[in-house]
């Protein structure tokens, strides 16, 4: 277990003095869950990281590893590994050299190197120097320094930068494996759909401090807007329909891919889905489609971290930049009204509990 108490550290000058980095962060990152740290560049997030394995020193608050601050751990790679940079190694050392001092320094034998080399991909290029590595090798080359102790908790910023998608894969499978183990992961990533598919509770951290705490379907299911979303011949009666629904709006919606060629498509928002269907059949509105939306993680994020945001970014024309998905189930027919919901849940892929840990054997190519 992961435990930060009140983390605040506050770096270089600013007007009224130094700027605050983190401000009172705090969290826990249980064990047998994976916690998901998720915010915008320059929210706090990798100085939380740093401050919690000793790397930065806090001016308020302390982090324990499994009740200890690191510190005090004789063998710290055994109670926690990170990943925090991928280029880390020494550029002149080759991989396996590097993974070798490491377990030197913290009384880990020679065999334990050599099945974390197998694990993560490396065999073919251990003898390798880490400076000619690409940055999808460095990253798996800083993910088996993390995993060398066979630690109890993993702190990971960013693991999958530079991966390609079997290694994206990989990371989401490393991860629920050591959830279903009983150990704590604390993942940071701006993926959300990886995110979205890999952690069970959610810390959200924006301009230095923590804004919400909570689960992915807690937190989706919080900060999304609900629609539905239905294509018909008879916009008319549609619209009559709802004519003195109070709290209910109709709109156009943009024709999507998949669409039927016929009719029009409109967003129906504040209406319940089941009551719904149940007043298009008795109205006798036909419908060629007729589906409930749910936003993504990402929309959820992006709502609720779009104050919060320090480096914001336009598109050509001005517009500031976002992004999001919308997760929808999707039916048809000739006419109304077949419904299938989409769960605000996330689709865990691959969790590997009864496959035993992970392996990765790809080869991705050196530069």
């Amino acid at each position: 277990m992961i435990e930060i108490q009140g983390l605040t550290k506050a770096f270089g000058k600013s007007r009224g003095g130094p700027r605050k980095a983190i401000d009172h962060v705090t969290f826990t990152a249980e064990d047998g869950k994976v916690t998901g740290f998720l915010g915008p560049n320059g929210a706090g997030k990798s100085t939380t990281m740093r401050a919690a394995l000793g790397l930065i020193r806090p001016d308020e608050g302390r982090a324990l590893i499994d009740g200890r601050p690191i510190g005090r751990i004789a063998a710290p790679l055994r109670a926690v590994g990170a990943v925090l940079d991928a280029k880390s190694a020494h550029p002149g050392r080759s991989a396996y050299a590097h993974l070798r001092a490491l377990a030197l320094t913290n009384g880990i034998g020679r065999r334990r190197v050599d099945e974390i080399i197998d694990m993560t991909g490396l065999a073919a290029v251990k003898q390798r120097p880490a400076g000619q590595f690409s940055l999808g090798m460095s990253q798996r080359l800083s993910i088996a320094a993390a995993l060398l102790g066979d630690p109890h908790n993993l702190v990971l910023d960013e693991p999958i930068n530079g991966l390609d998608p079997e290694g994206v894969k990989w990371v989401r499978e490393l991860c629920r494996y050591y959830a279903s183990q009983g150990r704590a992961v604390l993942l940071s990533s701006h993926l959300m759909s990886e995110v979205a598919l890999t952690a069970d509770n959610l810390v959200i951290i924006g301009q230095g401090r923590i804004l919400e705490t909570t689960t992915v379907n807690a937190f989706v299911a919080e900060h999304s807007r609900h629609s539905i979303r239905v294509v018909t011949p008879d916009p008319a009666r549609l619209h009559a329909i709802f004519a003195h629904a109070a709290g209910v709006s109709v709109t156009p919606a943009a024709r999507a891919a998949g669409d039927p060629a016929e009719g029009q498509a409109f967003r129906i928002v504040g209406a319940d889905l089941k009551a719904t269907a149940d007043v298009f059949a008795r109205a006798g509105l036909v419908t060629y489609q007729f589906l409930e939306e749910h936003a993504s993680l990402e929309e959820a994020y992006m709502a609720l971290t779009h104050a919060a945001v320090e480096y914001a970014s336009t598109v050509p024309g001005g517009a500031v930049a976002s992004g999001g998905a919308t997760a929808v189930s999707t039916s048809g027919g000739a006419t109304a009204a077949t419904v299938t919901t989409v769960p605000a849940g996330r689709n865990v892929a691959g969790s590997g509990g009864s496959q035993g840990f992970p392996q990765n054997r790809s080869q991705e190519v050196t530069r």
